[in-house]
């Protein structure tokens, strides 16, 4: 069972695959699951593979499994088997903990484009924990040795296939603007933004509307890309636009934290 388990979970990860894997950490009692018994549950909480005990406890867990995928946070339940009533609706005469533990894909950012700001961009984006793809005919292994993938043998860019919720940059420098941007529109992918000025923007804005996209696809375009700081260096723009991606990943709102908050707090006053 634990070679299967351990199998499943790596299919479930090399598929992008969201999971949990719950173990059942105590036992007081009477249960018919043991110590360590594990299962996984997928996102809609059904159970994969393992037991971790049958009916209404197996459906506790389930839910929980579900609120601990919608957090990214893991969680430790306690089961009643007493009460038929108020626990788990099985009197087995005991009570199990179980250890739920969600298991999230990377989110998933590709770049399209070469250059000092997609350097940055996928430095940024690594060290925050995105698994980075680098598409573009001039970009070398060595200058991205932080890229989970780098791809050079697609000018355009048919390579670019965004999952559901994916994260596209174009910086592309014009050439592959409209290539690219009509891959990224194409698909699910959730945050879809362009490297370019507001006038080159409202150019290819212009021709994919030409070329039979709607208003309401384009509005997913962000472009100018990235959040306005006053950005003038590469190393800036790629972390206003890095910044962005955080933003809409937390759902932040952009303002400052000081202005949410009075300077002086608890009666202190300011001295100097």
């Amino acid at each position: 069972m634990t070679f299967k388990l351990l199998e499943q979970q790596l299919a479930l990860q090399q598929t992008r695959q969201p999971y949990v894997l719950a173990t059942v950490v105590e036992i007081l009692g009477s249960s018919s699951a043991k110590p360590a018994a594990k299962a996984l549950i997928d996102r809609s909480g059904q159970v994969i593979t393992g037991w971790i005990g049958g009916g209404c406890a197996q459906s506790m867990v389930s839910q929980t499994a579900l609120k601990c995928l919608q957090s990214g946070e893991p969680s430790v339940i306690d089961i009643d088997l007493t009460d038929e009533i108020f626990g788990a609706g099985m009197p087995c005469g005991g009570s199990m903990r179980v250890y739920v533990e969600p298991f999230l894909p990377k989110p998933q950012l590709w770049l399209m484009g070469h250059g000092r700001i997609v350097e940055s961009l996928c430095e940024f984006a690594h060290r925050l924990g995105f698994a980075v793809i680098v598409n573009d005919p001039q970009a070398g292994v060595a200058e991205f040795p932080t890229a989970d993938r780098v791809i050079n043998n697609d000018s355009r860019y048919q390579q670019l296939q965004p999952q559901a919720g994916d994260y596209v940059v174009i910086a592309t420098h014009h050439k592959g603007d409209y290539d690219a941007l009509t891959q990224a529109l194409n698909s699910g992918a959730g945050y879809i933004a362009m490297v370019a000025s507001r006038k080159r923007a409202q150019l290819v804005l212009k021709r994919l509307r030409q070329e039979g996209f709607s208003d309401d696809m384009l509005v997913r375009v962000r472009a100018p890309a990235g959040l306005d700081i006053g950005a003038k260096l590469p190393e800036e723009i790629a972390l206003s636009i890095v910044s962005e991606m955080i933003l809409l990943r937390r759902g932040g709102q952009g303002g400052s934290l000081s202005a949410s908050q009075p300077a002086v707090e608890n009666g202190a006053t300011e001295s100097g």
